[in-house]
C-alpha cells in the first residue's frame, strides 16, 4: 500500500490549552463541529468523532502541547484495519496557538481529500469556535 503523510501549519485564536480542549473534550469537540463524538481523555482511550465517522486511540497526550492519535475513518474505500497517524503540536503565538499538524500513513488515494478535509472540517470551524 502507498502511505502519505499530510503537513499542515495554522495560527488559531486561544491558548494552546484552549485549543487542547477544544479538540480533546467531548464537549469542545461537539462545540466546534456540530457532531456527536466522544473523547477520552487519557492515553490508551479511545475516541469517536463526527458521528462516528472517525474513530481511534489515543497515544500520547501532554495538555496543551501534545496530541498524536491513532485515525480511522468509517469509509468503505479505507483499507480494513489501517490506522493513520495525527499529531497535533501547539505552541504559544502573538496571535494565539500555532498548530503544526502531520497526518501520516495515510493511504495514497486518501492524501488529497483528507487535506482539504482538515482545513474544512477543522481549521475553519475551529477558528470560529476559538474567536467566540
Amino acid at each position: 500500500m502507498n502511505l502519505g503523510t499530510i503537513r499542515q501549519k495554522v495560527v488559531l485564536p486561544g491558548t494552546p490549552r484552549r485549543v487542547y480542549d477544544a479538540l480533546m473534550t467531548t464537549r469542545g469537540h461537539k462545540a466546534f463541529t456540530g457532531a456527536d463524538a466522544r473523547i477520552s481523555g487519557k492515553v490508551g482511550g479511545k475516541f469517536m468523532a463526527w458521528g462516528g465517522y472517525i474513530h481511534g486511540t489515543n497515544l500520547k497526550l501532554v495538555p496543551g502541547k501534545t496530541i498524536v492519535q491513532t485515525w480511522v475513518p468509517s469509509d468503505e474505500t479505507w483499507p480494513k484495519g489501517h490506522a493513520s497517524v495525527v499529531r497535533f503540536a501547539l505552541a504559544p503565538s502573538p496571535r494565539g496557538t500555532k498548530v503544526t499538524f502531520t497526518h501520516s500513513k495515510v493511504p495514497a488515494e486518501h492524501v488529497g481529500h483528507l487535506r482539504t478535509g482538515w482545513k474544512t472540517s477543522y481549521w475553519t470551524p475551529l477558528r470560529k469556535y476559538l474567536s467566540k
